[in-house]
């Protein structure tokens, strides 16, 4: 399966052909992390549910017990992350108030560990 390749707060870009670039495989994968993580629960209007709002933490005390919970339970919602072994998930909280967030985990089809590293807020 593929999808537009589009990683968050960036823009379609054109692929070889000159058409859509997309993101298959691990690629895909992270992407679909990512967007997860970063959308917030009721913006997507088609499943309410969806997404795990971290820019709510930000300008807020770093509850990291709370946000590594909240990010465990969202990628897991993701077929490309592998339960076992148990993905390590490391957040800071940054003094402007920011935070940064790093994921290391499974890809369950292609069994290679990828890593997640982002920032958000300010």
């Amino acid at each position: 399966m593929s999808d537009a390749a589009l990683l968050w707060g960036g823009d379609l870009s054109a692929g070889p052909a000159g058409d859509i670039a997309v993101a298959t495989g691990t690629a895909l994968g992270q992407q679909r992390v990512l967007r997860r993580l970063l959308t917030n629960p009721g913006d997507y209007i088609w499943q309410p549910n969806y997404g795990a709002g971290l820019a709510q933490f930000v300008g807020q005390p770093c509850d990291v017990a709370a946000i590594r919970s909240v990010i465990r339970s969202q990628i897991f919602m993701e077929a490309s992350v592998a339960r076992l072994p148990e993905p390590a998930i490391d957040v800071q909280g940054v003094q402007d108030g920011s935070l940064f967030v790093q994921i290391q985990y499974v890809d369950s089809t292609a069994g290679s560990t990828q890593v997640l590293s982002f920032s958000v807020g300010a």
